[in-house]
């Protein structure tokens, strides 16, 4: 059973290996940019909030009303830690293209903690209480976030006020920042986990055989 273990630690590994060099690159920062700005904006479309701009002078003027729904300020309050939120993202390296990219924990990443929290030592090269910290990619993907928001800010501001009977990953990415020939992944979509759950349950059964036992992913 040790040897079972051993082999899903060596197709983690590989897998590991190839994908450590790939950031991400621009269609994949703009797919999610938008994903997350658009879901910042969906919690807040139905509120029926309204404010007061402008200041009372002594002409007696009043102050303007404006519905929150369609104000720039819940344009700027959606914007404000967009980028932010990409850090909860994780690397989901069994999964293919853009959908590597998803918050929550890897397939991978469970399997592992779940032979940790059984007993089994595993070595990943950092200590266990950073496994869930912002990978490489992800801090990266959000310092592109940052760049590309403060580039095409007034596109945003545009599709924010005259155009949002479009998407905004349609609006932003393809007619703006991606060529053609980059706009792949924006129609990836996720239609549920891959590989063999089963296998993984196996490995995690087989491991309470090996309590104590050091695995060395870097070895494997």
């Amino acid at each position: 059973m040790k040897l079972y273990i051993l082999v899903v630690f060596s197709v983690f590994c590989s897998v590991t290996a190839e994908e450590d060099e790939r950031l991400p690159n621009k269609c994949e920062v703009c797919k999610f940019l938008t994903v997350e700005l658009q879901d910042a904006l969906e919690k807040t479309g139905r509120s029926k909030e309204v404010l007061e701009v402008g200041e009372v002078l002594d002409t007696g003027k009043r102050r303007r009303k404006i519905k929150y729904n369609t104000s720039e300020t819940r344009l700027t309050e959606a914007v404000d830690d967009i980028c932010e939120r990409i850090l909860q993202y994780s690397v989901h390296a069994e999964r293919p293209g853009s959908l590597r990219y998803a918050k929550g924990t890897s397939q991978t990443m469970s399997t592992l903690k779940n032979l940790v929290h059984k007993g089994v030592k595993v070595d990943l090269g950092l200590p266990f209480e950073l496994w869930d910290e912002p990978s490489v990619e992800v801090s990266d993907m959000k310092k592109q976030c940052e760049t590309m928001l403060e580039r095409y800010e007034d596109v945003v501001e545009d599709w924010y006020f005259h155009h949002q009977d479009q998407r905004l990953e349609n609006f932003l990415c393809k007619n703006h920042v991606l060529k053609t020939s980059e706009q792949e992944c924006i129609t990836e979509a996720w239609k549920g986990d891959m590989g063999t759950k089963r296998g993984d349950k196996e490995a995690e059964g087989d491991s309470t055989r090996e309590k104590g036992t050091t695995h060395d992913a870097g070895e494997l």
